[in-house]
């Protein structure tokens, strides 16, 4: 036997991308270690990091605004099947297909590659928070923007109206507590995807991915924030009630769940699973340059 039939699958330089992840699993071609999984999410990250103010911005007003169509297909679900959530929650996935299958920018689907980027010392905390910032502000403007015209025109029957209505007014009776608690849940489901688009090799399995994921959140009554951003803005227009009332019990919550699901508790446990030697070598940012840096990006994989 030659040495080259000795040679590992996906051994070989040819077999990296040129942002340094890796191709194809080393084991079996067609998989990938949790350690590559974590290689690629970081490469995905730096270039979403390196982004401009402009990209960043307007990708987010996109999402946005295409978030408001999860928002219509939930309202029409919850109208013909107001006592069924498994054929009500139908179609709320729709919104998101367009969102991660386009490659725009989501406040929920940047918890995970900046973070792991940040963790592994490639990334510093202000850059982190500046695409956190540029994208949930455009994500907000464009959810108002979609859901407006929704508010003030009859696009929308008047049973889903009534129904988009009651997404939001659930919301407000649950309380704070439980609203953050199902928003935790919701962006853990959230921030998987990220680590399970990275680990999918073709267009198929990550339409299922998505579907399935965010089917789910729809079906158990959880919470996501920019859905919600749609529900809450939808219920302003509509009944001109109390913006910091409906924000401060119903939105805010759902925002610091989200950020806690997407981060502890998903990406804090995929990163202790790595070993420092499963990722590529690189300078790392020291500690001042962590709090105290803009620096970030492509040039630190």
């Amino acid at each position: 036997m030659s040495d080259t039939d000795d040679e590992a699958p996906g051994d070989g330089s040819q077999e990296r991308a040129a942002s340094g992840a890796p191709k194809s699993g080393r084991a079996v071609p067609n998989m990938f270690s949790a350690g590559e999984i974590f290689e690629r999410v970081i490469a995905s990250a730096a270039e979403e990091i390196d982004s401009g103010k402009k990209t960043l911005f307007f990708s987010g007003v996109t999402a946005g605004f295409a978030i408001v169509l999860t928002f219509v297909g939930h309202a029409v679900g919850a109208a013909f099947f107001p006592d069924n959530r498994f054929l009500s929650s139908i179609i709320y996935p729709i919104g998101f297909i367009y969102i991660i299958m386009g490659r725009y920018q989501l406040y929920t689907e940047n918890t995970l590659p900046p973070v792991a980027l940040v963790l592994a010392r490639r990334a510093s905390y202000p850059m982190l928070m500046r695409v956190w910032g540029i994208v949930i502000v455009g994500n907000l403007v464009g959810a108002a923007l979609g859901a407006y015209p929704l508010a003030v025109t009859e696009v929308l029957s008047p049973e889903a109206m009534k129904a988009g209505r009651e997404f939001t007014e659930k919301g407000l009776e649950h309380g704070w507590l439980t609203v953050f608690t199902k928003a935790v849940f919701a962006g853990w489901l959230v921030a998987g995807i990220v680590w399970l688009d990275h680990a999918a090799q073709d267009t198929i399995s990550r339409l299922l991915q998505v579907y399935v994921i965010f089917y789910t959140i729809a079906a158990a009554e959880l919470y996501h924030v920019i859905t919600a951003a749609a529900d809450a803005f939808f219920y302003l227009f509509v009944t001109g009630a109390s913006p910091v009332v409906v924000f401060s019990t119903y939105w805010f919550p759902i925002l610091l769940g989200n950020t806690v699901g997407g981060v502890l508790l998903f990406t804090l446990v995929n990163y202790a699973r790595m070993d420092d030697s499963e990722l590529s070598d690189s300078s790392l940012l020291s500690p001042r340059e962590m709090f105290l840096s803009w620096r970030g990006g492509p040039d630190k994989l």
